[in-house]
């Protein structure tokens, strides 16, 4: 068992965890720590909590000290400084001729090296551009490239819904979204409509497709054919949250030689009042429902 205390930094909003040693601190806390990028000043999130030995698999580093007003200054220093230095590394990309876009610059806390973060579409051959840059500024250089998803955590912005950018506010790592998350949850597949600031499919529809996935099971899908109380019907729409299924019957069954034909009312049931059928080898149907042949459509116990 031994004590640490979570730790945020400036350019990354994932939580880091380091031992408080002997120290009293709070959240809120500024600190200074060594990482592997050297001395850097941080931030303490939440108190601090005994954690077991095996969960890091490794030791934690100890927190060296608390932020002093010198730390401070030279921390906030070095965040105007990288206002320069990204004026002049935009001149020196230009002037190399060089396809790629710079997003942010920073200076490590001991002011030793300049990182500059990028994105490009392909790979850039970079190694003039870091030489020159190293003249310049008399210190290490190093470029860093990053994916349009962390231009966004680090640039930051606000979303469709108002609020400030998940990634930028508190999501710590990026989770795979599909589009057949959003063709779940009945969103429009306009893609203006479904990504986000960084031009990807916005993170949140992750947030609730559990939920739907669980709600959808128990409903047939759109097309499918059901057993409905007067019959055979195609289900026309379902709604999720409701848990009710509209339907038109059947009037003339599906053969080589007649299309099937449905009739011009549409019926409203509770989900439990239908039945799913086996979809016929033609082709309809949803593609569940040879999974769900003979099972009633009954909600989770």
């Amino acid at each position: 068992m031994c004590k640490a205390v979570a730790v945020k930094f400036r350019t990354a909003q994932k939580h880091y965890f380091f031992d408080p040693g002997d120290l009293e601190l709070v959240s809120g806390d500024d600190i200074v720590v060594e990482t592997i990028r050297g001395l850097e000043v941080g931030k303490v999130r939440g108190d601090i909590f005994d954690m077991e030995g095996n969960e890091l698999g490794r030791n934690l580093k100890t927190v060296m000290r608390k932020a002093t007003k010198e730390d401070l200054e030279s921390e906030r220093g070095n965040f105007e400084k990288r206002k320069e230095a990204i004026r002049v590394c935009k001149e020196r990309i230009l002037q190399f001729g060089l396809e790629m876009k710079l997003i942010d610059a920073e200076y490590t806390f001991d002011g030793g090296k300049l990182v500059f973060y990028f994105t490009a579409d392909k790979r850039v051959d970079f190694r003039d551009l870091v030489k020159d840059l190293a003249g310049y500024f008399r210190m290490r250089i190093e470029l860093r490239q990053v994916g349009v998803r962390d231009e966004a955590r680090l640039l930051g912005g606000f979303g469709s819904c108002g609020r400030e950018l998940c990634c930028k506010s508190w999501l710590e790592d990026f989770e795979p979204v599909s589009i057949k998350m959003a063709k779940v949850q009945n969103l429009s597949l306009n893609p203006g409509k479904i990504s986000g600031c960084c031009g990807r499919l916005m993170c949140c529809l992750k947030y609730e497709n559990d939920v739907y996935l669980e709600l959808k099971k128990d409903l047939p899908d759109q097309g499918e054919v059901v057993d409905a109380p007067m019959g055979a019907a195609r289900v026309i729409e379902s709604s999720i949250f409701k848990g009710r299924v509209k339907v038109k019957y059947i009037e003339e069954a599906r053969t080589k030689d007649a299309p099937e034909r449905l009739g011009n009312d549409i019926f409203d049931y509770e989900k439990t009042e239908v039945r799913c059928r086996p979809k016929t080898s033609g082709g309809g149907g949803g593609g569940k429902s040879g999974q769900r042949r003979g099972k009633t459509m009954a909600p989770n116990p």
